[in-house]
């Protein structure tokens, strides 16, 4: 599949207003980031929206459906905004299933190979998700929750241990991309600055690439971070997912739950995306979200391996 088609599923379901770029990503223009600086949508919500709420938003010259799908739905290749219906969107998401899902269940895993060049990934063609978050967001765990394997990837309570793009063959037809882990405290000045070359060379030149799954901690407020790789992405018109990892963890006092640290990631992430990107609930310990986020990686591969 040509670049070109990956930049038509990137403009079908984002349209990024982000100028061109090919900056890293911490090294872009700083994003408001108190906690009371940006202001409330009312038409705003983590939940899967009923057909009352649609109701309650009809006007008389447009579709309630046609409204939220503007504002706040991920709308899968296919489908119209008038012809969503409440069932079509995935529960813990903005995600609306269209006619590419199709067969979403992982059956067999093989561990290809580990490279640190872009250049030395597989080289057969094949459509591929990248994982990518901040260190000791869950990623390890994820991949082998959505393979249900324990091991199929490296978890360690130590950050930083993925030092190399990991290349796991699904069902002989797809790949899960292991990336490092960015943000890593603890890393030295050089293998942060390798870390930056690398990644970004195998964005910028994948064309195997559907998607990147940028991996979001739930438990805790938004990271500076996090919006800064979310922004590089876009300006760099890759497709991206945002997958909400740790869901279940519900701390104690005056800390905000998984669901408000996800409503206030969203609301700044609105201040640079003209619609807002696919993102999905998940755990690894409770195993929320993981049929979902593969029913939507399926619909993604479908239409890449069509068009």
């Amino acid at each position: 599949m040509q670049v070109v088609s990956r930049f038509r599923l990137f403009n079908f379901h984002l349209f990024s207003t982000f100028p061109q770029s090919t900056n890293l990503p911490y090294s872009l223009p700083k994003i408001p980031f108190s906690q009371n600086s940006y202001p409330k949508n009312p038409h705003f919500s983590i939940h899967a929206f009923t057909s009352k709420t649609f109701k309650s938003s009809a006007t008389t010259s447009e579709s309630a459906a046609s409204i939220l799908a503007k504002k706040v739905l991920f709308m899968a290749p296919g489908v119209e905004p008038e012809d969503i219906t409440e069932d079509m969107i995935l529960p813990g998401s903005n995600i609306v299933v269209g006619p590419y899902a199709g067969d979403s269940k992982i059956k067999e895993v093989e561990f290809v190979k580990s490279s640190n060049k872009p250049k030395d990934c597989p080289k057969d063609e094949k459509p591929e998700f990248a994982m990518l978050g901040r260190s000791n967001v869950g990623k390890s765990s994820l991949i082998n929750a959505l393979c249900k394997k324990k091991e199929v990837a490296l978890t360690s309570k130590k950050p930083g241990k993925t030092q190399l793009i990991n290349h796991f063959l699904v069902n002989k037809s797809w790949y899960i991309v292991d990336l490092p882990g960015y943000g890593f405290a603890n890393a030295s000045e050089a293998a942060r600055m390798d870390w930056s070359s690398f990644t970004k060379g195998y964005f910028l030149n994948r064309d195997t690439l559907v998607s990147v799954l940028l991996l979001i901690d739930a438990s805790v407020p938004p990271q500076k971070i996090d919006l800064d790789c979310a922004n590089w992405l876009g300006r760099n018109k890759i497709p991206i997912t945002f997958v909400f990892t740790k869901c279940d963890k519900m701390k104690g006092g005056k800390a905000k739950r998984p669901d408000e640290n996800i409503r206030d990631f969203q609301e700044l992430i609105r201040q640079n995306y003209q619609h807002p990107p696919a993102w999905i609930m998940t755990s690894s310990v409770s195993g929320l979200g993981r049929d979902e986020l593969l029913l939507h990686m399926s619909q993604l591969r479908n239409y890449w391996n069509n068009e």
